[in-house]
Order: C-alpha cells, then sequence, then structure tokens
C-alpha cells in the first residue's frame, strides 16, 4: 500500500536527470553550472545568466537565459 510520502505514489516533478547535469556546461562561458531546483534553472555564476528548464529540458541557449544580478 502506498502512503501519502511514498515517491512512487507522488507525481513526478520536471526534474533534469542526474547524469546530464554532470556533462552540461554554460555554451556562454563553458564553465560550470548549478541546478537551482526551486526557480527550474541552471545558473551560471560565470556569465551571470540563468538558464530556464521546460518539461525536464534545460534550455541552453543564450538568448533564451535571463541575467541574474548576485554574480561575484
Amino acid at each position: 500500500m502506498n502512503s501519502p510520502s511514498d515517491d512512487s505514489a507522488a507525481p513526478r516533478r520536471a526534474g533534469v536527470d542526474p547524469k546530464l547535469l554532470e556533462i552540461l556546461v554554460c555554451p556562454a562561458t563553458h564553465g560550470l553550472l548549478e541546478y537551482d531546483a526551486a526557480a527550474g534553472e541552471l545558473i551560471s555564476r560565470k556569465a551571470g545568466l540563468a538558464y530556464p528548464i521546460r518539461d525536464g529540458i534545460p534550455i541552453m541557449l543564450v538568448s533564451e537565459a535571463r541575467q541574474i544580478r548576485d554574480v561575484p
């Protein structure tokens, strides 16, 4: 019997495959990306860009990315 806290009973959120995250890099800088699950974005701190994830698919186009301000 499935309980409400059972992962198999809950609908799966549109996340990104962890193996895909290991190989993706920022198309602008070829640097590392951080996954922000809450915002549904991949963050490139070096470029100051956030790439959207739509239906579990990262949109790796600079023209689709939004500028972020908290770049070190």
